[in-house]
């Protein structure tokens, strides 16, 4: 199987081929007038284009072609019909969201695209095997519930990073990190002398195109925005998501309380990657709840998401953006460092940073200038 420097090289492709791609990206879009112009529930101040799933998009293509006709990547494409079903599941996903973008369709039309969707990654293979309920039991999936399963994870993940993408960065930032650190626990799960996740896998593959497609992306999305990545790179980004988890967290060993002895809380490997993308997932429990309690749609937009909140409360777009990628780092220190190291979790260091960054969050001097 690949090592992680031949993943790393993959990753690297999709960044740069991402980074070279999005500046010609602006300015087609710009001439097609595929923008976004400011209104009430934006925070941006000038017409943008929001088709930065297009350059995403191109990146991803460009790793997977290299992984595919590079040598030792052979393990997970020959006789597996797992690759093509990634690939077919993320150009149609890309072109739902990228319609959106230029057209904007209904939500129960993009609901039933992501349908389609997921039953593509059930007809190639892209599935759960198991399904870990923390404390209580491993079950193994059947024929009936895998559908079902695979759909209702597709979904979750796709809406969480689509709402949390609101400010310049936030969403290409918190993927790129929860991505990288679900990498590292995907490569140590396949490591042999842990021996819990059994070859060949694509999971740690997909989850490296993930990092490399968010960090050459960032560069043109950071505040300033010269471009949004749109649904169409939201949704591919939660596809990629959703199937890198899925097929890491849903095969491991169901005996995964015997690695390095640890609780199961900390090993039960869906209930990881949930903590890891724990920003979006909040926001978007959040969101729900906030909506259902007005009596509105779930795909209703406002701005009550945590970034809108952070901003309400005087930090800037840039400082709010930060704060919220530094969560996704802490809780993705916080479950990796017992997989990882084979000992237990430290909680003073992990636990002391967090109080840090609640105590800069709410008394921040411009905050507490603006309470004055």
């Amino acid at each position: 199987m690949p090592g992680t420097g031949e993943y790393l090289v993959i990753g690297a492709v999709a960044a740069v081929v991402t980074f070279a791609v999005t500046p010609l990206v602006i300015r087609i879009a710009k001439r097609l007038g595929w923008v976004v112009a400011p209104d009430a529930r934006r925070v941006h101040k000038v017409v943008t284009p929001d088709v930065g799933g297009i350059a995403m998009f191109v990146g991803f293509i460009a790793a997977f072609a290299v992984a595919r006709l590079w040598d030792v990547f052979d393990p997970l494409f020959a006789r597996n019909s797992e690759p093509r079903g990634v690939l077919y599941a993320a150009t149609l996903m890309f072109l739902i969201g990228f319609v959106d973008d230029i057209r904007e369709i209904s939500a129960p039309a993009k609901v039933f695209g992501t349908v389609v969707v997921g039953a593509v990654l059930v007809y190639f293979g892209v599935t759960m095997f198991y399904f870990r309920v923390p404390f209580v039991d491993v079950f193994i999936l059947t024929p009936q519930w895998i559908p079902l399963i695979t759909v209702l994870w597709l979904l979750g993940m796709t809406n969480a990073i689509n709402l949390i993408d609101g400010l310049d960065g936030l969403a290409a930032g918190i993927v790129a990190i929860g991505a990288g650190a679900f990498f590292l626990y995907a490569q140590r799960l396949a490591d042999p002398q842990v021996g819990m996740l059994t070859p060949p896998n694509i999971g740690p593959l997909v989850a490296i195109l993930a990092v490399g497609m968010c960090v050459g992306f960032l560069p043109h999305n950071f505040n300033p925005a010269r471009i949004f990545m749109g649904d169409g790179g939201a949704l591919l980004l939660g596809l990629l998501m959703a199937v890198s988890t899925s097929v890491v967290g849903g095969r491991a060993d169901p005996n995964a309380d015997r690695f390095v002895g640890q609780t199961y809380f900390f090993l039960a490997p869906l209930f990881i990657p949930l903590i890891i993308l724990g920003v979006p997932i909040l926001d978007t429990l959040f969101a729900i709840i906030r909506r259902a309690a007005k009596r509105q749609g779930v795909a209703s937009a406002d701005k009550g998401h945590l970034h809108h909140r952070l901003m309400e409360m005087g930090h800037g777009q840039r400082r709010s953006v930060l704060i919220l990628w530094a969560w996704t780092a802490l809780l993705s220190a916080f479950v990796l460092y017992p997989a990882l190291t084979g000992s237990g979790v430290s909680y003073i260091p992990i636990g002391g940073a967090m109080l840090v960054l609640v105590l800069y969050t709410a008394l921040h001097p411009q905050i507490r200038r603006r309470r004055t």
